[in-house]
Formats: C-alpha cells, sequence, structure tokens
C-alpha cells in the first residue's frame, strides 16, 4: 500500500485539520472534550466531518504511546522531532493503524500537507513534510498488522500494546490476573456504552421510548435502564429539558440499586455531584425518602440542585467536606461512591488516562478510607452503608471494604450477572465481560 505520490500545496481536509488542532491542544495540557468543543465550534465544518475528526482526535490521544512506539521504530532520530510534527505523524498512524476508511496514498497524502503547514520557514516545513513523507509511506505497508501482533502478555508489554502507562497495566494486572486485565485494557479503547436511565419521577417510560433514537434495548435485569445503538445528544433532547432520562451506564445504576432505598428511610449520599445516584436513589424511594446530599464544591453542590430540581427529585443538598461536616442523627443508608482512579471508566475520557499518576494513589486511598468510615459511623445499628468506585484496583476495593471488618449484605442474588468472583456478595462490573463500565460494589451493614 505504499505510495510515490508527490506532496502537495493544498491545504488538510477539514476534518483532519481540526483533529490536529484538537491534538496538538491536548500536548499542551487541554482535555480533549473541551478542546474539540471550541475547535469544532469555530471550525464549523458539516455533521459528517466533525464526527470523522473526533474520531482520529480522540483515537489517536487514546493511542498515544503505542503510536509512538510505532513512529520512534520508524524514526531514524526519534528524539528530534519536535512536538508538532509528533502530533503529525501520530495522526498520520493512527489512520493507518487503526482506521480502515482512506487508501494509504491519501492519508500520507493529507499528513504531509499538515506537515507543510506547521509554523516555520519554507526551508523547515520543506523538511517536516519530508519527514512525514517517508515516515508515513514507511509505516504504510504494516501499521496495520504491526499493532495487530504486538505481544501483551506481561503487563509491561501490555501497557504498549493497549496504550496506559505501566502502573495502570501493573495496577490491572494485580487486581484481575493476566486474563481479565488485558479485556479491560482492550476495551479501554473501544467506544463507551451509549445509556441512559428513565426517571419515572418525570412521567412514564413509554414518553421517554418515543423519544429515544432507533435500536435502544432494555436490560433485562436492570429496569430503567436503556442501552442505545449508538452516541446520543441527550443534553440537546426534551427527555433532557424535562428531566426524563440521565445519561449513565448500565454498571453506575448499580450503587443505588443496591443502596435500596424505601420511603420514609433518612438516606445520605456522602459524594454526591454531579448527581446522577442521588437522583436515581430519590426516584427508586418514589421522593418517599429524606435524602441528604453532601457536596464539597459550591459550584458543583449548586449544579446538583438545579440538576433535582430538573428531575423532580427532592434532595437536601449541604456543602462540606464529608469526612467532617456536620450531620444531625443517624441515617438508614449511606451511599460512598468514593473518588477513585477511575480504571473502569478510561474509554470515557480519552486522555484520563495520562492525566492519572500513581504518585496520588496513597493519598486517594487514605481520603476513601475517610470517608467510608465516616459512612459506618453515622449509619445506624443494622443499617447500610454501600461503598462503590468506577475503579478497579484492589487497595481502593476489595482490600478497602476488608479493612472496615463490617459483615457485607450479600448482593449477588439480585444482580447474578456482576457477581464478584472472589468477593462473596459485592459486585463487579468488568467492561469486556458485561460491556459496560468497571465498577466495584460491596454492602456493608452498620
Amino acid at each position: 500500500m505504499s505510495t510515490n505520490r508527490p506532496p502537495t500545496a493544498s491545504p488538510p481536509s477539514p476534518g483532519r485539520a481540526l483533529a490536529l488542532r484538537v491534538v496538538r491542544r491536548v500536548t499542551d495540557g487541554a482535555y480533549t472534550d473541551r478542546a474539540f468543543a471550541g475547535e469544532a465550534s469555530r471550525a464549523r465544518i458539516d455533521t459528517r466531518d466533525r464526527a470523522f475528526a473526533q474520531h482520529l482526535a480522540y483515537g489517536t490521544v487514546q493511542r498515544r504511546r503505542t503510536l509512538d512506539k510505532l513512529l520512534d521504530e520508524t524514526l531514524d532520530r526519534p528524539g528530534d522531532v519536535e512536538p508538532g510534527l509528533r502530533d503529525v505523524l501520530r495522526l498520520g498512524a493512527y489512520e493507518l493503524a487503526f482506521t480502515d476508511g482512506a487508501p494509504a496514498r491519501a492519508v500520507v497524502d493529507e499528513a504531509v500537507r499538515q506537515a507543510r503547514a506547521l509554523p516555520g520557514d519554507a526551508r523547515r516545513r520543506n523538511a517536516r513534510a519530508g519527514v512525514a513523507n517517508a515516515v508515513l509511506r514507511r509505516l504504510s505497508d504494516d501499521a496495520w498488522s504491526r499493532v495487530r501482533n504486538l505481544d501483551d502478555s506481561t503487563a509491561e508489554l501490555a501497557a504498549i500494546a493497549h496504550s496506559v502507562p505501566d502502573w495502570i497495566s501493573e495496577a490491572l494486572f494485580a487486581a484481575l490476573g493476566a486474563e481479565d486485565a488485558r479485556g479491560v485494557l482492550a476495551a479501554c479503547n473501544q467506544p463507551a456504552e451509549s445509556a441512559i436511565r428513565w426517571n419515572p419521577l418525570r412521567g412514564p417510560r413509554a414518553t421517554l421510548e418515543q423519544e429515544l433514537p432507533a435500536g435502544w434495548t432494555r436490560d433485562p435485569d436492570l429496569d430503567e435502564a436503556y442501552v442505545l445503538s449508538g452516541a446520543w445528544a441527550l443534553e440537546d433532547s426534551g427527555a433532557w429539558a424535562h428531566g426524563r432520562a440521565m445519561g449513565q451506564s448500565r454498571a453506575s445504576l448499580l450503587p443505588a440499586l443496591a443502596l435500596n432505598p424505601q420511603p420514609r428511610e433518612r438516606i445520605l449520599d456522602l459524594c454526591a455531584a454531579p448527581g446522577a445516584k442521588a437522583t436515581h436513589i430519590a426516584a427508586l424511594a418514589r421522593n418517599g425518602a429524606e435524602i441528604t446530599a453532601v457536596e464539597l464544591h459550591p459550584a458543583r453542590a449548586r449544579a446538583l440542585e438545579a440538576l433535582a430540581t430538573r428531575m423532580g427529585a427532592q434532595i437536601r443538598v449541604i456543602e462540606g467536606d464529608a469526612r467532617e461536616v456536620a450531620l444531625d442523627g443517624a441515617f438508614d443508608a449511606v451511599l460512598v461512591d468514593a473518588p477513585c482512579t477511575g480504571l473502569g471508566v478510561l474509554s470515557a475520557r480519552p486522555d484520563s488516562r495520562w492525566r492519572r499518576r500513581e504518585e496520588s494513589v496513597a493519598p486517594l486511598v487514605e481520603l476513601q478510607r475517610a470517608i467510608l468510615n465516616r459512612a459506618l459511623s453515622v449509619v445506624r445499628p443494622g443499617g447500610r452503608v454501600v461503598y462503590s468506585t468506577c475503579t478497579l484496583t484492589l487497595a481502593e476495593n476489595e482490600e478497602m471494604v476488608a479493612a472496615t471488618g463490617a459483615p457485607l449484605i450479600d448482593l449477588s442474588e439480585r444482580f447474578a450477572s456482576f457477581a464478584h468472583p472472589t468477593l462473596p456478595g459485592a459486585l463487579r462490573s468488568l467492561p469486556h465481560r458485561t460491556g459496560s463500565d468497571g465498577f466495584f460494589v460491596a454492602s456493608l451493614q452498620g
């Protein structure tokens, strides 16, 4: 599939130009979704080009480490490549290795145009174009097969093959074993599940179903869950405006369902914002429970109040640190959906894997432990504390609940498809096995 087509001075295609601007901003520290939203708004390109640009930009950010391996093995002097040109090469390598749309000739030609368009004098622009042409021509013959033949048998090799930092791969191998760790790592480069939760506080499900795009399905075990056939602009819909639906993966429904809120109970959500689980609790109790939601940051607390109003959920929001905020009396049930490393939801944000730092894990575990202990101190005797995370590490999950010494309430019969294989009574969702986010859920008896 090699090409000898000479470089051209015409501009890059709108979709690839937009993708490169996003990738460049992420390299400089921006969040991918925010960078894309801003650049796409300014670009004003058609829907098809926008979708293509998002696919390229998000995939290039996710696969950065694998792409750099391909490029470094192909470049004569990898260390001499300036950041702008490396981003051009990453974008081209991603299209060659991970997509099957455009012919290799067109991909190389577009990369040459992008390299030539980088700032600088004519000599530098020509030199960059020459590098892009030479490197991507070499890759065009075998990039696809090379990435599919990468060895992922060990944590170190899997980190390169699936494009994550070493410590993430090592943590997953330790927690899940090699087979499931590889499955989770592969899933983190696939599109996240597109799912919503029906909100019965704002009308019958039939009203919502009339608004959903074609191809939706119901989950037989999770009554409120609707799985969509693809992405849907929920926040632009009437279902969102009128509070009939909340964007949530099926796994993220498990914490509130495990809490099993009942009318007339006093319920506490200690880590409440942005509010998906707090409003789910209100819906499950049909607004018959007294719900208190704690949020540390004032702006997020106000956003939670606005969400509850829109969704018709009766929730009292208080600002404060979950570890020490003043709380009146004992609660029948407490939810701790703890801040975590988020290794179960890496597919949702392309750059999140590069923002996580191994050195932040220990302080995060201490925070989780303090919040969980606070929850156990304010729940009534015989009450229940549900602890959940959207991560999959031992320190944040199995070891965390074991350290409390509290007995587990068995959730496995109610949620058999999510039953934890090694911690009886707890739940675990692995993306490659459930098709949903990675989650851990345990219910502790107070």
